[in-house]
């Protein structure tokens, strides 16, 4: 998987953060095609090129807590979607979970930055549409995973 050539600004929100969900994208990829061992997947995304620059405590977070929460993220998720979860593309299927992990577990990341980064994530790595499929169905996790968040913010 490599992200897209032809991506309007290919450099725009490569903030350490943007980096940690991109190598987590890769990694949780990876591990929805081949459900290789964790640990043998963040050791080789550590090694990529452009990984000291990431926040590697993020990357950790996002990596570990998607694969080990994946059923209750899936469950999350399965409701607002129109076709089961193994027949979106792998890109869409790791960032909507990498999008429900982070409204789950980092709640001190404002909703609108979740939903908008796993969009970025989406655009530079997914299909020609993906992004709006998975900005519309994270926006509708938000309003139940962030409720109070969402009602404050509208």
């Amino acid at each position: 998987m490599t992200e897209k050539s032809n991506h309007a600004n290919p450099n725009k929100n490569r903030t350490p953060r943007h980096r940690a969900r991109e190598f987590a994208l890769q990694g949780i990829y990876q591990w929805l095609l081949n459900h290789e061992d964790v640990g043998v997947i963040d050791a080789h995304i550590r090694q990529a090129h452009g990984f000291d620059k990431a926040d590697s405590e993020h990357f950790r977070a996002l990596l570990y807590n998607t694969i080990d929460q994946v059923d209750e993220l899936r469950e999350a998720v399965s409701p607002l979607i129109d076709r089961p979860m193994d027949q979106l593309s792998p890109v869409e299927h790791a960032a909507l979970l990498i999008g429900a992990c982070e409204l789950k577990n980092h709640i001190e990341i404002p909703y609108r930055v979740v939903i908008n980064e796993a969009v970025e994530l989406t655009k530079s790595f997914g299909g020609v549409d993906g992004h709006k499929y998975v900005n519309g169905v994270l926006d509708k996790l938000s309003t139940s995973m962030r409720s109070t968040e969402v009602k404050a913010g509208r």
